[in-house]
């Protein structure tokens, strides 16, 4: 039987055109693709009441969190610098509900950049609310102009990480994130770092919390990489 993967969806909230002025609930489609293409069957989770977070994990196998916009920083203690972006607090609410669920339902997540970001606040830990921050930045973190299946930069691997059988102890990756994990959350550990020192990818402590996170875009590459397919596979059928 195929795996069910609850993909946590986005809203568009501002009136566009294309949609006649009307609101939107989407994921973006490499991560359907990249599920189908792994085997699994993605479920799109609606932002709602955190009280519904309960009954959408008791629906699905595996819990995926996508990208989107900068978290509300005071789910970190933190007032908002100048340099922060949009902010969706109702998704920040229903995912962290999400996460705490997963959790307690003992289902595995796969968190991707924004949604490795959250997992981290989820967790305990803060984030640079932007890269300026960040006193060692050297290393171009945003991808524009260059399109997303080009990589972009280096990261240095763990070698007793989930994703150094996958990737090596060497992997470069596309980026696109102005934000990063500060101090990371108590309950979990490094698996790769980019060459100036910020956190690219996460896994729990406790190998029975089935948790994995990256800051890069695998759903934008799994196309061009056999490595980034992969990644999805092994969330897919191993998480």
């Amino acid at each position: 039987m195929k795996k069910v993967i609850g993909i946590a969806g986005n809203q568009l909230i501002q009136s566009v055109e294309v949609f006649h002025g009307n609101y939107v609930t989407y994921t973006p489609q490499g991560f359907v693709n990249a599920v189908q293409k792994a085997g699994g069957l993605p479920l799109v989770i609606p932002i709602s009441p955190e009280e519904t977070a309960a009954a959408y994990i008791s629906k699905i196998d595996k819990l995926l969190l996508a990208g989107g916009q900068d978290i509300c920083p005071d789910f970190f203690n933190e007032e908002p610098h100048p340099k922060l972006e949009e902010t969706n607090r109702n998704r920040d609410l229903f995912e962290l509900a999400l996460i705490r669920e997963a959790l307690k339902q003992q289902k595995p997540i796969f968190a991707v950049c924004r949604g490795m970001q959250l997992l981290n606040v989820a967790l305990g830990g803060s984030l640079y609310q932007d890269l300026s921050l960040y006193p060692n930045w050297t290393v171009k973190h945003g991808q524009e102009p260059t399109q997303p299946q080009f990589a972009t930069h280096d990261i240095c691997i763990e070698k007793e990480s989930l994703l150094y059988p996958l990737f090596g102890k060497l992997y470069r990756v596309n980026s696109y994130h102005h934000q990063a994990i500060n101090q990371l959350a108590p309950s979990l550990q490094v698996s790769a770092k980019s060459t100036d020192g910020l956190i690219e990818a996460v896994e729990a402590i406790d190998s029975n919390q089935r948790i994995l996170g990256v800051q890069w875009h695998p759903e934008l590459r799994f196309e061009f990489s056999k490595q980034e397919f992969e990644l999805f596979d092994y969330f897919v059928h191993k998480l």
